[in-house]
């Protein structure tokens, strides 16, 4: 069992940069695959990244890819998402998620656990 709770979140003007992190709870941290999701006022949650469980192999969408940098850092129990040229369409509550078992996933029945979501709001 783990806990997560994301933080970083706020308002920021387009062009911007925030940092969200993800802080899990337990001791087994280091052997999950993790991920962040967002969801969007009116749409459907949606894959924004993922990381192995070393470290070394991380996926984008789309939407994310070459602004985004997911990362993780195993000894503090915590996850990261740096967020880059910040746009309005980026507005979203944003979820980090454990797998306990498996590789990285763009699935989100896949993940066995999620955090409470923390809103992130991009002003033009």
């Amino acid at each position: 069992q783990v806990q997560l709770v994301e933080s970083g979140g706020g308002l920021v003007q387009a062009g911007g940069s925030l940092r969200l992190s993800c802080a899990a709870s337990g001791r087994t941290f280091s052997t999950y695959t993790m991920g962040w999701f967002r969801q969007a006022p009116g749409k459907e949650r949606e894959f924004v990244a993922t990381i192995s469980w070393l470290g070394q192999g991380t996926y984008y969408g789309d939407s994310v890819k070459g602004r985004f940098t997911i990362s993780r850092a195993n000894a503090r129990n915590t996850l990261y998402l740096q967020m880059n040229s910040l746009k309005p369409e980026d507005t979203a509550v944003y979820y980090c998620a454990a797998r306990a078992k498996g590789d990285m996933t763009t699935r989100q029945r896949a993940y066995d656990y999620w955090g409470q979501g923390t809103q992130v709001t991009v002003s033009s």
